[in-house]
């Protein structure tokens, strides 16, 4: 007894410990973007401020068009996720449902690609876009984001498809229901939860994402989030660090929102009770 409780108490202190570790990146960006310019130069800092202040917040939007780049930021996050998604999902369909030796290179395939460095892709990249005339411009680098996102996409929702029991739709073809009506009917509500889940994930690596938009947007209305706070760091490498912290913590926002309201809908028990045994 003795042994279990001191092997639980183990657990949750290290589960603890790495939830710290996690979040501790984040607390002290939240705290250093309220701290005013005395605190932020202290040879000692502390870890909630003495004198919170907006000022930081303020002087960020008045040196920095962060409205215009986040407007950029969402609207080619958002165009990415919806695109990666409608094409993904009937891939995966098929993939899943459809077993066959072609089936499974593909799949290894996705997976192997998630290994290639952004570097090695860029140059393609730049050369495809450059004869679609789609340099510097917001549509060439959604293309972009979906190809990246695309492969993880296509191998997650894979996995949602495969765990949606084969014999749902064998009954409901029995019953006299087309194909069409059974995707739409009786598969596509119990892969709502991927879909989301998938959608999400597209989201947030195109809303997050630094090197191509630093490559392939040179004109500064159509410059990214990410892209824009770098201009917080001036060219000798000297952070204005309040403002930078300010905007930064901005940028943030979205995601943790988006992750906030749809948690309860990519977590468990979608399939609870759908075949009876």
């Amino acid at each position: 007894m003795r042994t279990s409780t001191g092997a639980r108490v183990g657990r949750y202190a290290a589960l603890l410990a790495y939830l710290l570790f996690l979040a501790f990146p984040f607390l002290w960006l939240v705290s250093t973007a309220f701290k005013p310019p005395a605190e932020l130069a202290a040879l000692h800092p502390t870890w909630i401020p003495r004198d919170p202040t907006l000022a930081n917040f303020r002087q960020a939007f008045d040196e920095q068009p962060l409205l215009r780049a986040a407007l950029n930021s969402l609207l080619a996050a958002l165009a990415a996720a919806l695109v990666a998604v409608v094409v993904a999902t009937p891939m995966a369909y098929v993939t899943a449902r459809h077993r066959t030796a072609l089936a499974r290179a593909a799949t290894g395939w996705v997976v192997v690609s998630q290994a290639f460095p952004f570097v090695l892709l860029i140059i393609p990249l730049f050369l495809v876009l450059k004869n679609l005339r789609l340099i510097d411009s917001v549509p060439g680098l959604v293309l972009v984001y979906v190809v990246w996102a695309l492969p993880f996409a296509l191998w997650m929702l894979t996995g949602y498809v495969r765990a949606v029991p084969a014999e749902l739709e064998e009954a409901a073809a029995v019953d006299g229901a087309g194909r069409l009506r059974i995707l739409v009917s009786v598969t596509g509500p119990l892969l709502a939860p991927g879909i989301v889940a998938t959608a999400l994930f597209a989201f947030v690596t195109a809303w997050n994402e630094f090197f191509f938009a630093l490559v392939l947007l040179k004109t500064p209305e159509k410059q990214t989030l990410p892209v824009v706070l770098t201009h917080f760091i001036g060219a000798e490498g000297v952070a204005d660090l309040g403002p930078l912290a300010a905007a930064a913590f901005l940028a943030t926002l979205p995601s943790l929102v988006v992750f906030a309201v749809i948690q309860r809908r990519i977590t468990g028990g979608v399939l609870a009770g759908a075949v009876k045994s």
